[in-house]
């Protein structure tokens, strides 16, 4: 986190926190509430792209998870929950030979840990960051790594089954030039409780009142 957000902190602790206003879509482009609070339109609130890029850095830097496994944009002082299309990290390729990744906030990755296949072929890696969906546009490149124990690539039979029919993933595995992991099948929506993370935020409930 920025030294100056740090400071703020320390300055005003107890600042309320935000919820419902910043999300992160499935590309890693974060977008923010437009319009006053509790106004929308076709019943869903609107948000509008972040372009600053500055701000886009801003956010990247000072983007942290709490204990319950909520991640938040702290804004100075004030905690900013933010709202996940799939999982908190997006990740894209940063080197095509050997194959390495960085987070959509710029981080490189020095550890991939695990890589796992949900049931729309998108593939879910964990680093020492955190879990996150692989770009879209870098997933062709991803999936020509996938290949049999003994160094075979991976047909597109097997692909298919994998995808369609959630064929048995055991002896297929995830090379990037220097590691290799088995490949794992997961589900998008057991994701959250599978990698302990939170898509939507909410606002603790409040404590019942006692009748005595």
């Amino acid at each position: 986190m920025d030294p100056i957000v740090i400071r703020a902190m320390a300055k005003w602790p107890k600042v309320p926190v935000v919820y419902g206003w910043l999300a992160l879509d499935r590309r890693g482009r974060w977008s923010i509430k437009i319009g006053s609070p509790g106004i929308t339109k076709g019943g869903a609130p609107e948000f509008e792209p972040v372009a600053n890029q500055k701000l886009i850095e801003f956010i990247g830097r000072n983007y942290a998870q709490d204990a319950a496994g909520c991640w938040y944009f702290q804004n100075g002082p004030q905690r900013v929950y933010v709202e996940l299309a799939y999982t908190p990290y997006i990740y894209r390729i940063a080197r095509a030979h050997p194959l390495s990744f960085e987070t959509h906030t710029g981080a490189p990755c020095a550890q991939l840990q695990s890589v796992w296949m949900d049931e729309e072929g998108n593939l879910l890696l964990v680093t020492e960051h955190g879990p996150g969906l692989l770009l879209d546009r870098d997933l062709p490149r991803a999936l020509e790594s996938l290949s049999y124990a003994d160094g075979h690539a991976l047909d597109e039979e097997k692909l298919v089954a994998l995808i369609e029919e959630g064929d048995d993933p055991a002896g297929v595995y995830f090379s990037t030039g220097t590691d290799s992991l088995p490949l794992a099948l997961i589900k998008s929506d057991e994701a959250p409780a599978r990698f302990g993370y939170v898509r939507e935020p909410k606002p603790p409930a409040a404590p019942a009142m006692s009748s005595d």
